[in-house]
């Protein structure tokens, strides 16, 4: 007997079913993502933001990574885009929420803690709508800022103003409750973008397997050492740029009377009924 997965043929000869299982590589950045989310949550809890940001930035990385190794590996699987979906609510959902209250958004009370929420439940909702509408979305752009970036804007800032020795009560060159009220707009903005129809960039059209000109080598070295002047300053100015880039778009397309909807024509209604705009 085998547990229920064995079944006799017609002539008698025993079949064992093969057993399903899960894809070991993908699942392991995706946990990887997942550890750096909550690693980020321990830090702020130990006062450490500057760590807590980093935790961040490095579950960004290896979130970026899962979907392509599963997809170079041939490893894509229905358990993986349900981790994965997971790993990012904590990740880029709670963490900063958690990390932007704790950082600064508590000092302003009911203010501090509805920003946080606003910014945990748009993320949730972003997610879950990025689940349903996959199937119909242009996959050159996102609907929304993505909720990896949206966590680089809130955690960014934190990192930025950390390195620069900005701490609680501080009143030098900003007073702590300007800086307050900059990481609650900061907050707000990003979680209020997550959940537009605003059109952003995906990059899933570059191609990885594809060769590229020897001049495209040399400036992703230089980018990296761009990067490694000031890491804080040039990542948060990268994300800034990025999460303003949408309503660019969203404007250039309004002004030549294109489409600013991302989401593509098809027949699946009504489940795409003002979705169109």
């Amino acid at each position: 007997m085998h547990d229920g997965e064995d079944t006799p043929a017609e002539d008698g000869v025993v079949v064992r079913k093969r057993r399903k299982g899960i894809y070991v590589l993908p699942n392991l950045f995706t946990l990887a993502a997942l550890f750096g989310g909550f690693y980020a949550i321990v830090m702020a809890m130990n006062g450490r933001f500057d760590m807590a940001a980093i935790g961040v930035f490095c579950a960004m990385v290896l979130d970026s990574l899962d979907g392509r190794v599963a997809r170079m590996t041939n490893t894509q699987s229905a358990f993986g885009e349900q981790m994965d979906s997971l790993s990012d609510m904590v990740s880029f959902g709670a963490a900063p929420a958690l990390i932007a209250y704790v950082w600064a958004l508590q000092g302003l009370g009911r203010w501090g803690w509805i920003a946080a929420f606003v910014y945990c439940a748009c993320a949730a909702l972003r997610l879950a709508r990025f689940n349903v509408n996959t199937g119909v979305v242009d996959k050159r752009y996102f609907q929304g800022l993505p909720s990896p970036a949206a966590a680089a804007l809130v955690a960014g800032f934190i990192w930025l103003m950390t390195e620069l020795g900005v701490q609680r009560g501080m009143d030098d060159w900003l007073t702590w409750r300007q800086i307050t009220w900059t990481m609650f707009g900061f907050t707000l903005y990003a979680g209020l973008t997550m959940v537009t129809n605003v059109p952003f960039y995906s990059f899933k059209d570059v191609q990885m397997k594809k060769s590229v000109p020897f001049a495209a080598i040399v400036l992703i070295a230089l980018g990296i050492a761009v990067i490694n002047i000031h890491p804080p300053i040039v990542l948060f100015g990268v994300f800034v740029m990025y999460g303003l880039s949408g309503y660019v778009v969203y404007a250039w397309r309004k002004s030549r009377g294109m489409h600013t909807s991302v989401i593509s024509m098809s027949t699946d209604e009504p489940d795409e009924r003002g979705l169109h705009k």
